[in-house]
């Protein structure tokens, strides 16, 4: 299967005169996320936006592809939290994104909803990760009708100042971090240094509230030693009797 680094892709369908996308993530894999996601909501490339959680190689790398060498962009707006936003602006190459007009940078803050559209809002919540380069965010998702969480990266569920239950409260649908099923798929490697919730110990957490609640949840973000990638699997099948689910790419839900 031709997997890729996990992203969203977003679309207010509800402008007027106009539809506007946006894509949470530059992943390694941009060009060709970026191009199924335009043939499959037919976003004008002047109406797209980028939306980034961090300075890790998965999240914001793919910004190399709208440079000079490759798509040429023009003013591409990208939405970055402060440290985020100081990074792009002060390495290269991407401070020549910059330079020649490549990407418009716009400063996201904590807890502000940026609109994408008119109906459409974007809330950034801060989580504790390894902040090497950049703070951390997830997003909290707000349209005319539905809601979703989106927190592909986050230390442990315990460290984040907020409450995961309660924000599920607040969602319809929770597309959360699951890097790792559990601590046994990397036995050579020092978990502390990479830290994730275990697959395992977010169920455990979860375990207790109604269906409704579990229901909501859909795992992304999968390392390729997570054996939940493979469906035939007994971390899988333990995963979808708990009554959760695991993201399959290409996937829409509807705000």
């Amino acid at each position: 299967m031709d997997r890729k680094v996990v992203c969203l892709g977003i679309v207010d369908t509800n402008s007027v005169g106009k539809k506007v996308g946006a894509m949470i993530e530059a992943t390694p894999d941009f060009p060709s996320q970026l191009d199924e996601f335009r043939q499959w909501s037919q976003v004008a490339m002047e109406e797209m936006r980028i939306f980034l959680t961090h300075a890790h190689i998965g999240h914001y790398s793919g910004l190399m592809f709208v440079g000079r060498e490759a798509l040429g962009s023009n003013q591409m707006p990208v939405w970055a939290m402060p440290r985020m936003r100081s990074f792009l602006e002060s390495n290269g190459p991407w401070d020549q994104l910059v330079a020649l007009q490549n990407i418009e940078l716009r400063t996201l803050f904590e807890d502000e909803a940026v609109r994408v559209g008119s109906t459409v809002s974007l809330v950034p919540l801060k989580v504790p990760h390894r902040d090497e380069y950049s703070e951390t965010v997830g997003f909290r998702i707000v349209g005319p009708t539905h809601s979703a969480l989106f927190i592909p990266d986050i230390n442990k569920w315990d460290e984040w100042s907020r409450s995961l239950e309660g924000e599920l409260a607040l969602v319809d649908r929770a597309y959360l971090d699951a890097t790792f099923f559990d601590a046994a798929e990397i036995g050579y490697r020092d978990m502390s240094e990479i830290p994730h919730p275990f697959m395992v110990e977010t169920m455990a957490l979860l375990d207790s509230l109604p269906q409704t609640q579990r229901d909501k949840i859909h795992f992304i973000h999968l390392n390729h030693t997570n054996p939940c990638l493979d469906t035939t699997s007994e971390a899988y099948a333990k995963v979808i009797q708990k009554g959760y689910h695991i993201a399959v790419p290409g996937s829409t839900y509807p705000l």
